[in-house]
């Protein structure tokens, strides 16, 4: 941690299908040296991808969701381009991250390839699906995931709101030394959430229940003069998630072998169904399934997935659905991705390929 520079950092591990130790170490704020403990917030970032996975495989299940439905029969959102290519995007492209979509768009949404033709990392396509999701449940998305998901998994330090208490329990993130050491960079997650909190008290609704509409609309009271983007929702289903190490391993648990499930988790097929191979995304080694990304190891297949936040909060977590292990590492510096590629060679003995291209 000190050679990388990484301030803070929790870990929790996963072994023969039961979590078996979580920790955390160092500090939340380089400057104030509180400490990270076992119930400190991180940015899951990125990793937030496959915990909303999940909720729409829940729905599929339910025969709610269509996986292979286009998007546009169930919500056409405002900002879709003019492009005949969006007629055709369902949610298993979405998951897959086969939409064509860019990452973040600065304009209206169009695709740059046709849909289910390759790999294309999308946040956009995600807030898409986010935005299905709420049209077929009638909830905003911290409501459906708590019911779904949060809830049941025992999932309590897990939401996507901001308030006074979660503002207290998370952490900062940090740039590179020297500068991570003697000024924090901006926060933009915690400094939206405040801006916010008032809207949030004046309309007697926490920030964790409010649904697109309503994020788009504190967006524009707090700052009239810059207008929304997808990309800043404090409520995202791309990387929105604040929660602990151990809450996150708690989901992975979801994924493992095993015979028997509780009736509110997916069916098989649809756990089979994120853990295939379906869009490449280096050779065969590397490739996503609906939600994971999945790695062929000398071990066996790996599901994993990592994240960042503004360059500032890293994270990582992988696990051998066979075996019943994980590992996640949740960071909050500039370095934590390397960091955290450390620690899982060193706790589990696999070089992940991810890590060295």
């Amino acid at each position: 941690m000190q050679i990388a520079g990484v301030p803070g950092i929790a870990i929790a591990v996963v072994d023969r299908g039961a979590l078996v130790w979580s920790e955390g170490f160092g500090v939340k704020n380089a400057l104030t040296r509180e400490p990270v403990r076992e119930d400190t917030l991180f940015e899951a970032a990125s990793m937030t991808k496959p915990v909303f996975a999940y909720v729409a495989m829940r729905l599929a299940d339910e025969k709610r969701l269509d996986l292979d439905r286009p998007l546009v029969a169930y919500r056409r959102p405002a900002h879709l381009g003019d492009d005949p290519n969006l007629e055709q995007i369902t949610a298993r492209h979405v998951l897959a991250h086969s939409t064509g979509l860019p990452n973040w768009a600065s304009g209206p949404l169009v695709t740059n390839s046709a849909p289910g033709s390759g790999y294309s990392y999308s946040g956009e396509a995600f807030i898409w699906l986010q935005l299905v999701v709420e049209k077929i449940t009638g909830m905003g998305l911290g409501s459906v995931m708590q019911a779904k998901l949060f809830g049941p998994a025992g999932m309590s330090r897990s939401s996507f709101g901001w308030d006074q208490d979660i503002a207290r329990a998370a952490v900062f993130g940090h740039s590179e030394p020297p500068e991570g050491e003697q000024i924090l960079p901006p926060q933009p997650t915690r400094e939206l959430g405040d801006r916010l909190l008032p809207i949030a008290a004046k309309w007697h609704k926490p920030i964790a229940f409010w649904t697109y509409e309503d994020s788009i609309a504190a967006m524009r009271e707090a700052d009239p003069k810059t207008p929304p983007s997808t990309h800043d929702l404090l409520v995202n289903s791309a990387g929105g998630l604040l929660m602990t190490a151990s809450d996150y391993a708690k989901f992975m648990l979801l994924m493992m072998d095993r015979r028997a499930r509780a009736d509110w988790e997916i069916g098989e097929a649809a756990r089979q169904a994120m853990l295939t191979p379906r869009t490449e995304v280096r050779g065969r080694d590397i490739s996503r399934g609906l939600g994971w990304e999945l790695e062929r190891s000398p071990a066996g297949q790996l599901f994993q997935h990592s994240g960042s936040n503004y360059g500032i909060f890293r994270t990582l977590g992988v696990g051998d659905a066979r075996s019943g292990r994980a590992i996640v590492v949740f960071t909050n510096g500039a370095n934590g991705q390397a960091l955290a590629s450390r620690i899982v060679r060193e706790a589990t003995g696999i070089d992940r390929l991810k890590s060295l291209i």
